[in-house]
């Protein structure tokens, strides 16, 4: 009867371990889609004309780097387009807007060049009920400052 009872313990014991076992490994997380990529564009683009950039490319990845969508204004450098990507990547990557990473550089942790990300001011995380679902990078307006003062404002726009 001793032996009935450990044994009924002991497969009670390894099914609860499965069962928890099975849960921990796995994550939920939220990333932006392509019409909420869209409505960060849209916003970001307003903020520009509404300042008058010069033009400015506008990239928008999900939170693990990827791009989902990318506008450039007219009359916008043609390399823009590639470095907003990159600054929105490493915004994402990061978690971290991009110009933190080049502040730190600029304050002497120049090590941080060679992980090979683009640490340019303009890479702004989208964040939604406080998780990052993708990033914002932005490339070609009338300075580094611009860049960033549009993604910001792309980043604020209200995703549902």
């Amino acid at each position: 009867m001793q032996t009935g009872r450990i044994a009924a313990i002991l497969t009670f014991t390894a099914m609860v371990m499965a069962a928890t076992n099975t849960d921990a490994q796995i994550i939920s997380t939220q990333t932006i889609s392509l019409e909420a990529a869209k409505k960060v564009v849209a916003e970001a683009t307003r903020y520009a004309r509404a300042n008058n950039a010069p033009g400015g490319a506008i990239a928008v990845v999900d939170n693990g780097g990827n791009l989902v969508y990318l506008e450039r204004l007219d009359g916008t450098f043609a390399a823009s387009a590639e470095v907003s990507i990159k600054k929105a990547n490493t915004a994402a990557l990061f978690k971290a807007p991009s110009a933190k990473l080049e502040n730190s550089i600029n304050g002497g942790r120049q090590a941080l060049i060679t992980v090979g990300h683009t640490f340019l001011q303009g890479g702004i995380p989208i964040m939604v009920n406080g998780q990052m679902v993708g990033a914002i990078g932005v490339s070609g307006a009338a300075s580094a400052q611009q860049d960033e003062e549009i993604a910001i404002a792309g980043s604020k726009a209200k995703l549902d």
